[in-house]
């Protein structure tokens, strides 16, 4: 059974840092792109960063200087380090799978 279990979201203020962590099993984590993105109440899913199986990153440009992904396959794990956060940065950031797999999301709120 495929499953993504997000974890690491919160409350902060403007500034401050946060860093998710998504766990993968019952697929060949080390096979897939693995994409972060984020939805508000309301909105639709927006994409954020994705990182290939070898580790190349690319990043929407609102998050591009202050968010890092990166993945350790060998443990079937997919990090985002979110730095410099933001109001605008609130959202439920969700952990999706090229195969096509999503997790159930963790919250993430800044407030100002």
């Amino acid at each position: 059974q495929v499953q993504l279990v997000e974890s690491g979201g919160g409350a902060v203020q403007t500034g401050q840092s946060l860093r998710l962590t998504c766990v993968a099993s019952g697929f060949t984590f080390r096979d897939y792109t693995m994409i972060w993105a984020r939805q508000v109440v309301g909105q639709g899913l927006e994409w954020v960063c994705a990182v290939n199986k070898d580790g190349f990153p690319t990043y929407k440009d609102s998050v591009a200087g202050r968010f890092a992904i990166s993945r350790d396959n060998a443990q079937n794990t997919l990090y985002l380090q979110m730095d410099s956060l933001k109001p605008e940065d609130t959202a439920v950031y969700y952990c999706i799978s090229a195969s096509g797999a999503r997790g159930k999301g963790t919250q993430v709120t800044v407030s100002p």
